[in-house]
């Protein structure tokens, strides 16, 4: 005789058995993603991107099952803790946006996306500006696509759409505010740091540096930044990215002879993301509220790992014996050199080199391209001539010409990522204000850091962002980690603090 007791919420237990089998497809996905960027041979490159689209289908035909409308119905009226009901909220949104989409559209982008991106990485540094707008030119056709029909479903306009999916609630409108509040006083910011940084030149180090001596000192970096090595790796790819799954994070950078920052940094950055996925909630691995909340708190954590903890000068006073011990000793490896090479408000081309002053101009930019591009206002052959424009108009530097280090530096456009640069720069600023909710908690922050002391730092992430995961909405986790929604003006005040000394 069956004695069992029925559960009480089926309709949830079987979303539930279906969102943990996505997450395991889901991971199989990234690692092939992963393996795609950083290790497969490139003749591999059409086999693979098949097999991908594949994949993506067959994960969006699971997302559209026509049962899953009815058993998101039926457990929105079972009896849920807390914590379920958010749960079964980040479902009916994953639902949502999937049913917008066909089946069809779904294998064609990962295809042209596939396509592009390896073609993109012999482009760029060939300069062939007419190669890559022709593999480019379907993949912005199918996000076009993509907007209009997520548009339709949700009621907003196409760029919103997209934008949604990294960054859930914020619109244009918002966004439109928060940047050109951005325009008003950045350029102004950025010139009076560098006249006051030229009384106090840097020392530049003095390569060639090796790249094996380099990939060791990453490690070792990574490892005092508290990363897990037994749950995931460091390789290195063409576009420094994190991917994997919380079970196995695969941090990636990439390295140059003439000088180590610039992959040192970038590795603290991908580092900050690897911990966020390390530190979600094991207990409710595979549902979707326990994914990271949205892109711009993602980006947050990378910031906080790279510029509020990685150019803060008691870390470098850390990283200086480090550094020394890698390369030998040098002048430039003193401490409080180092934190002026970290801390340099330079502008440039390259978009991920940027100091933390310049590089909100960078993001401004791309948003100011990609959202009229997206929704039909202007074509791909009009973005050199833009992006000269808004280069020169924003720091001073002229790109006339040179696309490698324009409108082709980038992996998120072959990619198809349209609507994920503003979170970059909402991240930065949600980084600065966590960091004002942690002084307020503990006055002796600073000193702390400055001891070695990384511990409250991760202490109060792991209590206040990576453990809470998508339990809360965006702006109620803001406030409930620093007792506010997003408040660019953290940000102002951290850049004028640390450059202009108050």
């Amino acid at each position: 005789m069956n004695t069992a007791t029925p559960s009480k919420t089926p309709s949830y237990d079987a979303l539930s058995s279906a969102w943990l089998r996505l997450h395991r497809l889901g991971h199989l996905q990234n690692i092939a993603g992963w393996d795609q960027a950083a290790l497969m041979p490139s003749k591999g490159n059409e086999a693979r991107g098949a097999a991908m689209a594949e994949m993506a289908a067959l994960m969006h035909r699971l997302r559209t099952e026509p049962q899953l409308r009815d058993q998101i119905d039926s457990a929105e009226q079972e009896p849920l803790d807390a914590l379920q009901r958010a749960n079964l909220r980040e479902m009916r949104r994953e639902w949502r946006h999937a049913n917008a989409l066909p089946e069809d559209l779904v294998q064609r982008q990962k295809i042209a996306t596939s396509r592009c991106e390896h073609a993109w990485r012999s482009q760029r540094p060939a300069n062939d500006w007419a190669g890559f707008v022709g593999n480019l030119k379907p993949v912005l056709a199918i996000a076009r696509e993509e907007a209009r029909l997520l548009g339709q479903q949700s009621g907003l306009r196409p760029y919103d759409a997209l934008m949604d999916r990294y960054e859930p609630g914020m619109r244009c409108a918002t966004l439109d505010g928060i940047f050109g509040n951005v325009r008003q006083w950045l350029p102004g910011l950025i010139q009076k740091a560098m006249e006051r940084q030229a009384l106090a030149l840097a020392v530049d180090p003095v390569g060639p540096f090796d790249i094996e001596r380099q990939r060791g000192l990453c490690n070792r970096v990574v490892t005092l930044l508290g990363f897990d090595f037994e749950a995931g790796r460091l390789d290195v790819s063409t576009h420094p990215f994190c991917g994997g799954v919380p079970e196995d994070v695969r941090l990636t950078t990439r390295f140059r002879t003439d000088d180590f920052l610039p992959s040192l940094m970038g590795t603290v950055h991908e580092t900050g993301h690897g911990r966020y996925e390390q530190n979600l909630p094991r207990t409710l691995l595979g549902q979707p509220v326990a994914e990271a909340r949205s892109m711009a708190l993602h980006e947050s954590q990378s910031l906080t790992f790279e510029m509020q903890i990685g150019s803060h000068p008691g870390f470098m006073a850390l990283l200086a014996p480090m550094i020394a011990a890698a390369f030998g000793d040098q002048p430039a490896f003193a401490a409080d050199n180092l934190h002026r090479l970290v801390t340099r408000v330079k502008p440039g081309f390259i978009r991920v080199d940027a100091d933390e002053v310049t590089y909100p101009a960078h993001i401004v930019l791309r948003y100011e391209i990609e959202r009229p591009l997206i929704e039909g206002e202007i074509e791909i052959e009009d973005v050199p001539a833009l992006w000269d424009a808004k280069m020169m108009e924003l720091l001073g530097v002229d790109t006339r010409g040179n696309f490698k280090d324009g409108p082709m530096q980038d992996v998120h456009w072959p990619e198809s990522l349209f609507g994920y640069f503003p979170c970059y720069s909402l991240g930065a600023m949600y980084a600065a204000q966590w960091f004002a909710a942690m002084r307020r908690a503990m006055p002796d922050l600073d000193s702390r850091i400055a001891a070695g002391q990384l511990a409250p730092v991760f202490d109060w992430l792991k209590s206040n962002i990576w453990e809470q995961a998508s339990r809360w909405d965006t702006d109620e986790l803001a406030r409930r980690a620093s007792g506010e929604t997003l408040n660019p003006s953290h940000f102002k005040a951290h850049l004028e603090q640390r450059y202009l000394g108050g």
